[in-house]
């Protein structure tokens, strides 16, 4: 970005000023009469209200999103309401330009520059709901009720910044209703979900001694730090938050409820330098969670104290006893016939490019639908 002293300012909130100031009253007096809705819900740190002066130094600025009625969107429509920006922006809204220049054109990347020559290069985009979840979610929410197996797919990443980002006006009513339904995963999806993530934890959770046991502190590290991050995603199920990228992932962490008591422990195992200092401090974050599922009520009260790996001197919670509780709590019939412990693509996938591109949405839907093959005798 060129260089000025303009004090930051929050993404989603110089978003909304950059609409009701600057935008809005261009479509007021060009296109009057024209229903949409506005705001700032795809990719972004500042969609996750996350943003810092680091932020500004690509793809950030004033930005909004425009949508159009589905019926009423045409190509040639959105390029006009681009063009009139382009002509009619001012060239700065608070101190930050609207103007973009690109800096890499393979990636994309652009950066606030000031200027004074039409048209702007701006970045208001235009396009309708069903457009837009299809291309980023993978599934139109308004097109027809959600099926279980398309849950799935959809990164918790993508669904967070749709929870999470700004609405500045709505008069299609189609971003508060596809919020609306998008804000948490259906009841039996949420314990399909929370019974797949115990199962991780369970498959794990004497590694990190057995490790240790062999004379491997760093496959004991290791294995620790994966379960602590398994650890950290069962409380964000717990207390019905979507999982951000690697980059937030402690940032929102430590927003969550349960920070004040997880967040000490889990550091303190991940700075442990032998088995004995790390197992303690683990053991304490599987009792909070098991007392964090109690507290739901989903199942009936589980055992939240450690005790040994079936006769093995490893101290574990049983995370499969809280998978099997609540596998047998889940009622609709549809989510039963889910690949039990499969979970949703965040659970098992680490790809940034499976992640963040829906295109992969339909193959991934068609693996939550398919039974997996049975264990020969």
């Amino acid at each position: 970005m060129s260089s000025h002293a303009q004090p930051f300012m929050p993404g989603l909130e110089l978003s909304q000023l950059f609409y009701t100031e600057a935008v809005a009253p261009i479509l007021g007096s060009r296109f009057a009469g024209l229903i949409h809705s506005a705001g700032l819900l795809g990719t972004g740190s500042e969609v996750l209200g996350f943003d810092t002066p680091r932020s500004t130094d690509h793809w950030w600025g004033p930005r909004v999103t425009l949508f159009l009625r589905g019926e009423e969107f045409t190509s040639e429509l959105a390029d006009q309401i681009r063009d009139a920006m382009a002509a009619e922006l001012p060239f700065e809204v608070h101190g930050f330009p609207t103007h973009m220049r690109d800096v890499d054109r393979a990636t994309g990347s652009v950066f606030m520059e000031r200027t004074n020559q039409r048209p702007i290069n701006h970045l208001v985009e235009v396009t309708s709901a069903p457009r837009f979840f299809a291309g980023y979610l993978g599934v139109d929410p308004l097109a027809a009720p959600l099926a279980p197996a398309d849950w799935l797919p959809i990164s918790e990443q993508h669904l967070r910044t749709v929870a999470s980002g700004g609405v500045w006006h709505d008069g299609t009513g189609d971003l508060e209703r596809a919020r609306g339904i998008l804000r948490w995963y259906p009841h039996d999806v949420w314990l399909y979900l929370l019974a797949a993530q115990w199962r991780r934890i369970e498959q794990e959770e004497a590694f990190p001694g057995r490790c240790a046991e062999v004379g491997d502190e760093l496959g004991s590290r290791v294995v620790a730090g994966r379960l602590v991050r398994e650890v950290m995603h069962l409380a964000f199920l717990l207390e019905r938050e979507y999982l951000p990228y690697s980059k937030w992932l402690g940032t929102a962490f430590a927003r969550l409820r349960c920070a004040p008591v997880l967040q000490p422990t889990l550091l303190a195992a991940l700075a442990a330098t032998d088995w004995s200092t790390r197992e303690p401090h683990l053991s304490a974050v599987y009792e909070t969670a098991a007392r964090m599922h109690n507290a739901l009520g989903l199942t009936e009260p589980l055992p939240d104290r450690v005790s040994p790996f079936y006769g093995r001197p490893f101290q574990v919670i049983h995370g499969d006893r809280f998978a099997a509780a609540l596998h047998a709590a889940i009622q609709d019939e549809s989510v039963k016939r889910l690949p039990r412990w499969l979970g949703n693509t965040t659970q098992w996938a680490d790809s940034t490019d499976v992640l963040s591109n829906a295109q992969w949405v339909p193959r991934l839907r068609a693996l939550s639908i398919q039974k997996p093959p049975r264990t020969p005798r």
